[in-house]
Order: C-alpha cells, then sequence, then structure tokens
C-alpha cells in the first residue's frame, strides 16, 4: 500500500510540474528541515483565471531566488517553494491547501489568488492557525475568517471609498454615476463603496446601472447615464469590460470623467489607435505603477521580462510584495512558529514595489495608492495619494 500511495504522489506531483508549479518531493518531517523553510503556494495556473495565477506565481519564483541567493532566512535557511495548481476552483484550492499542511508540512502560505478559492482556503486554515497571506484576494471576508490570515493588496470597498474621495477632493465632482458587473464580487464591492462614500461627502448618486458578465453591449446604460449628466462615472471592472465600456460611452457622447480601480491595468493593451480618446483623461487607482521611476520596481520589471519574455502586471508585482512580506516577518520571527511569524506580520512595516506598507486591526495593507491617468496613449502617474 505504502508503495501504491508513493506512486500516486509521485504522479500528482509530475503533473503540477507540468502545469507551471515548482514542487519538491513531500517531505513527513517538519516545514522547517534545518537546511529549508516550506512555504506553500497556491495559484490558478489553468483555466480562466490563469494569467492572474501564473503572473502571481511567476513573481514569487523570483523573490524566492533572489532571497535564497542573498543568504535566505533565519540565518542561513533557504526557503522550499511549493506551489500547486488550483484551477481557480474554491474546492481544488482546499484540496490543494490541504495537501500542503499535511503532505509538504509547511509553515506558512503565500496564497491563494482571487477572492472565491482564498476565502476557502482561509477559512480552512483558521483551524490550523497558518501564517497566511494573499497577494491578491481583494474580497473584504477574506481577513475576517481569523487573526492568522492578512492580505497585500487593497481591499474592494477601500478602493471605492478611495476613488470617491478622490473625486471630490481633487476632481471636483458634485454628480457621480456608476456602471458595473453585477455578477462580479470585485466589482459590486468597489461600486457599492464608492457609492456610500460618495454619498457622504455629499455628492449625487444620479445612476447606478449594472449588467450581467459577459455582456458586450453596455449603450442601453449608458445612453440613460448620459441624460443624468454626471461630472464622474465610475467603472469598477477589469481592463476587457473597461475597453467596451469606454468606447462605446465615447460613441453615445458621454463626457463625464471616467473612474475606476486597479482592475483598469492593462487597459491599452485593449485599446488602438483609434479609439485610444475613449480613456483619455480618465483617473484610476492602482497598488503601483510601471511609469515610477523607483530602482527596485524597475529593476524587477525588467527581470520579469528578460526571464518571462512578458510584461509583469499588477498581479506579478503583488505576488513578489507578498513573498517579501512573509520571508521577513519569518525572518522578524526569529522562528517557524506560527504565532511567532503572525505576531510578526501584524507588527511589519515593509518597503516593497507597492511602497511602504504597514496592517490595520483587520490585517488589510495601509499606505499610499497610485492615481493614474491615460495621455498620448500612454499610461501616466498623476500622485500618490492617500484617502483623509
Amino acid at each position: 500500500m505504502k508503495r501504491v500511495l508513493s506512486m500516486l504522489l509521485s504522479a500528482a506531483l509530475l503533473v503540477c510540474s507540468l502545469a507551471g508549479c515548482q514542487s519538491e518531493s513531500a517531505s513527513s518531517g517538519s516545514g522547517d528541515t534545518g537546511d529549508t523553510v516550506k512555504i506553500g503556494g497556491l495559484a490558478p495556473l489553468t483555466g480562466d483565471v490563469s494569467q492572474y495565477g501564473t503572473a502571481v506565481d511567476n513573481a514569487i519564483k523570483l523573490k524566492v531566488e533572489e532571497i535564497n541567493e542573498a543568504g535566505g532566512i533565519l540565518g542561513g535557511k533557504k526557503i522550499d517553494y511549493i506551489c500547486y495548481d488550483e484551477k481557480g476552483d474554491p474546492t481544488e484550492a482546499v484540496n490543494a491547501y490541504n495537501k500542503l499542511v499535511q503532505d509538504d508540512k509547511i509553515v506558512a502560505l503565500v496564497g491563494d489568488v482571487t477572492t472565491k478559492p482564498t476565502i476557502a482556503v482561509a477559512q480552512k486554515s483558521v483551524a490550523d492557525n497558518m501564517p497566511m497571506i494573499t497577494a491578491t484576494g481583494t474580497g473584504a471576508d477574506i481577513t475576517a475568517a481569523g487573526s492568522n490570515v492578512f492580505r497585500a493588496c487593497f481591499i474592494d470597498p477601500f478602493q471605492g471609498q478611495l476613488m470617491a474621495s478622490y473625486a471630490q477632493e481633487k476632481l471636483g465632482a458634485q454628480k457621480v454615476a456608476i456602471i458595473y458587473d453585477y455578477g462580479d464580487d470585485y466589482s459590486t464591492g468597489i461600486a457599492d463603496a464608492f457609492e456610500e462614500k460618495a454619498t457622504e461627502l455629499g455628492m449625487e448618486v444620479v445612476a447606478k446601472e449594472s449588467y450581467p458578465s459577459k455582456s458586450v453591449d453596455f449603450k442601453a446604460q449608458l445612453t440613460k447615464i448620459k441624460g443624468e449628466n454626471p461630472d464622474v462615472l465610475l467603472i469598477p471592472v477589469y481592463y476587457s469590460d473597461v475597453a467596451l465600456i469606454a468606447v462605446q460611452a465615447k460613441e453615445i457622447g458621454l463626457t463625464a470623467k471616467l473612474l475606476g480601480g486597479d482592475g483598469w491595468d492593462g487597459v491599452l493593451d485593449q485599446m488602438d489607435e483609434s479609439n485610444l480618446d475613449a480613456v483619455t483623461g480618465c483617473y484610476f487607482c492602482s497598488q503601483y505603477s510601471a511609469e515610477s521611476e523607483d530602482e527596485d520596481l524597475q529593476n524587477f520589471l525588467q527581470t520579469y521580462r528578460d526571464t518571462y519574455g512578458i510584461d509583469a502586471n499588477m498581479f506579478a508585482v503583488l505576488g513578489y510584495d507578498a513573498m517579501g512580506m512573509m520571508a521577513a516577518a519569518i525572518d522578524k520571527a526569529g522562528s517557524t512558529d506560527s504565532n511567532a511569524i503572525i505576531e510578526a506580520l501584524a507588527g511589519l512595516e515593509y518597503d516593497g514595489l507597492t511602497g511602504n506598507t504597514t496592517f490595520d486591526e483587520n490585517r488589510n495593507p495601509v499606505r499610499e495608492a497610485v492615481i493614474t491617468t491615460i495621455e498620448d496613449g500612454k499610461y501616466k502617474v498623476v500622485e500618490n495619494y492617500k484617502m483623509q
């Protein structure tokens, strides 16, 4: 029976390797073996959202390599990063997490990537008191699972509140409108928070239009919004939808300034020269800007490009920082004891690619957001902005 189980485990690890994970053979001992410290990863490396998972996983591998080449952590121990493909599915994610804990004996987890699998894993991690940080899981409920769960990215409501504050303080908006995907937690989270904050600040929400996921025609909603003549229009969706909505808004003559969240990162790749003006003059918040002159960020972007043959995106930048935060916390803790790592994370002040980060009482990051616009077909940093 032991031989059969061993053969099955070897086959599973081989499949993961072919899918793009970096895995090591399972150990029956502790995740701190004396020479290495095992840190787990979960990411959708195949499936509909694999582009996000691959970016995070790629960047984590670069950070691990960098840390190990610099001498490792805890006085010279190398990080053994073990990642499994969860295909963007919560059940697959929990199964993979169980394997990391029971078979690989990890001491900490950097994952998951998207909100629903991350929530499922976070809830499971509480019983194990597993130190856990998600690079890019934005759903507000993730860190509510327990005191062991942290995140490196802004939460959805924060982005909505921040952009409402920016619209009033910096753009002088009085009338605001929203169009969002009601089937997407990210979109609804930002939209609802923006509406609440705008109302609190005394702005008038003149229209809030929704659409089902995978829609391609938004003119009915946009025509209603145009009739209300808003100063700004919030479009809290991912870049592929942003491009369609912005072009159709231009076609019907809607002149409101367009606003968005970090899902806008990559929108220029969806545009061509004939419709670039549809997004010119927009404002969106992000975790970082590739146009930043920060030397560490530019070095990372170049290394990523050289290593993988593509440009890094926001998911990659956050993945790199998330692993950096976890490694720094383990070093600060001085051991692989779960409670010590969790305490170290809670009190961590980390200077990374996304700036100086600390964690609030809900273990969400506290830092400035980068407000970006588009001019002459290029992203341009407007300013770093911290909501008052």
